[in-house]
Formats: C-alpha cells, sequence, structure tokens
C-alpha cells in the first residue's frame, strides 16, 4: 500500500520535471533563433566584401577572412569619422535619458499626490501619446525642431523627452502610487519642503523603475536612426546608425563587410548594458504594474 502510494506521488513530481525540460529546450531554441542574426552578422564583419554576399552563412574561410580590416575600413570610410558619431550617440544617449528621468519622475510624483482635472488630464494625454505612431507626426516634427533650432546633438535630447515622456510616466505613476503617503508627510512634519521631499525621500525610492525606465530609454535612442536622421543637419552631424546608413560608395555600392563591422561595434555596447541591467527591468515593471 505504502509503495503505490509513492508511486503515485512521483508522478506528479515526474510530469513537471518532464514539462521544466520541454520548456527549458523550446525556450533555448528559441534564444538560439534570435542569436543567429547576430551570429551571422558577425561571421561576415570578418569575411571580404565579395564573399559576404555569395557565403552568407559560411564561416569565414582562408580566403575570405580579411581580419580587422572591415572595422578599420569602416571607422576611417568617407570624410566624416566614425568618432564624431560615436561621441554624438553616446551624448545625446545620455543626456537625452538623464533628461526623461529627471523630468517624468517629478511629473509622475505630482500627478501621484495631486488629485485634480490637470492632473488627470496630463496622465492620460501621456498615455495618449503612446499609441499616437511616430509616422504620423514625423514631418511636422523635423519642420519645427528646425524653427525651433533643435537639430544639433546639443539640443535634440528635448525632442526625444517629447516622446519618450509618455511610457515613462505611465511607469512611474503605478510605481509612486504604491508609495505610503505617510513616508512623505514625515518628512514635511520635520520641515521638508516639496523640492526636498522629493529628492531626498521619493526619487530614492523610485530605483527600481528608475533603472527599468532608464534602460529601456538607452537602448531606445542609442538604436535610433529615423529621428536624428529627420532632424539634425546630416551635413554637420551624425549618429552612428546614421553613419553606417552612409557607407556607401560611388553608384550605389555598399561594403557590406565594413557595414556588418560597424554594427557589431554599434551591437555591442547596448547589449552588454542590457545584459548586466536585465533584471532590474523585470524587477522595475513589476513594481510600476502592482498599483495604477
Amino acid at each position: 500500500m505504502e509503495t503505490s502510494l509513492k508511486k503515485a506521488s512521483a508522478r506528479p513530481q515526474e510530469k513537471q520535471t518532464t514539462g521544466k525540460i520541454v520548456l527549458t529546450a523550446v525556450f533555448a531554441v528559441i534564444s538560439l533563433i534570435w542569436m543567429l542574426p547576430i551570429a551571422i552578422v558577425l561571421m561576415n564583419s570578418f569575411k571580404e566584401n565579395g564573399f559576404v554576399n555569395s557565403e552568407v552563412f559560411a564561416l569565414p574561410n582562408a580566403q575570405s577572412y580579411v581580419g580587422m580590416s572591415n572595422y578599420i575600413n569602416g571607422m576611417t570610410f568617407g570624410n566624416y569619422p566614425f568618432y564624431l558619431s560615436a561621441g554624438y550617440s553616446v551624448y545625446i544617449t545620455i543626456v537625452s535619458t538623464g533628461l526623461i528621468l529627471l523630468c517624468t519622475s517629478m511629473a509622475a510624483w505630482y500627478i501621484s499626490r495631486v488629485d485634480d482635472l490637470f492632473s488627470k488630464a496630463v496622465y492620460y494625454l501621456c498615455v495618449f501619446s503612446m499609441v499616437v505612431p511616430f509616422q504620423m507626426v514625423m514631418f511636422t516634427l523635423a519642420n519645427t525642431a528646425r524653427e525651433l533650432r533643435l537639430d544639433t546633438p546639443w539640443s535634440i535630447p528635448v525632442v526625444y523627452l517629447g516622446f519618450g515622456a509618455g511610457l515613462a510616466v505611465f511607469m512611474f505613476v503605478g510605481f509612486v502610487k504604491s508609495i505610503p503617503i505617510d513616508i512623505e508627510e514625515a518628512a514635511s512634519i520635520d520641515g521638508c519642503g516639496p523640492v526636498r521631499t522629493f529628492f531626498s525621500v521619493v526619487f530614492p525610492m523610485m530605483k527600481p523603475t528608475l533603472i527599468s525606465v532608464g534602460v529601456l530609454e538607452i537602448m531606445w535612442v542609442w538604436n535610433d536612426y529615423l529621428l536624428p536622421y529627420l532632424v539634425l543637419d546630416q551635413t554637420k552631424y551624425k549618429t552612428i546608425p546614421i553613419h553606417i546608413q552612409y557607407l556607401q560608395g560611388s553608384y550605389g555600392r555598399v561594403d557590406l563587410g565594413a557595414t556588418m563591422a560597424l554594427i557589431i561595434l554599434s551591437l555591442l555596447p547596448i547589449i552588454i548594458f542590457y545584459l548586466s541591467c536585465q533584471k532590474h527591468i523585470i524587477k522595475g515593471v513589476a513594481a510600476g504594474a502592482v498599483k495604477g
């Protein structure tokens, strides 16, 4: 009798173990499929240009392997140095993300704590902006940005603030609502004004959502091509995605090897950054979804 009971209890455990193994195998295959394009680009970044077209899926061999030549050619192509494009991308990404985090976290705190028609209208406008396609406003935006002299790397973060505010405010509002208001009232009793209460009490408590929003915004701004292409003056300023697009010679001939090399260089920083911060994205999204 005891033996039959043990066998019966062991069967559900065996089924759970088998289910976990199957799920692990499925997700492993999906991960490999997602990583395959990056692996192909990496392989082709070490091939001679002609072999990139003829042997796309083949590993570099003695005839096709060119070492680091594609990386050197890509960074020295044309009259526009690659380090300038990298510098502009880094500056725009850091400043835009910092501006979005600061302004939207303050706006979310106000929206969460002030219960009036204005704050509700601002919140729903931010939520509505998330569903407006960029293609609907891109040409009007480009003209307006030029008129307001926002067509330089130093001023384009203001444009990114407008487009990145919707998601950031939505996530911050959900998290701030989970913070007990008693903590802020205690800070007020101790003599803290609204500004000091926010930066000394509320802002540090937003760390999980700050990290998750920051990672998402960094990935978006760093990889963005269309907005800088429409707004920036291409004769003076190029970000990395735009620089890659200009890797072509006369008659539209494209140096595919150099293009693949620069794609890898542009992917490496964001992949490393994402892998090191991915757990914070999950924590921040979960924290912001608890209440709202």
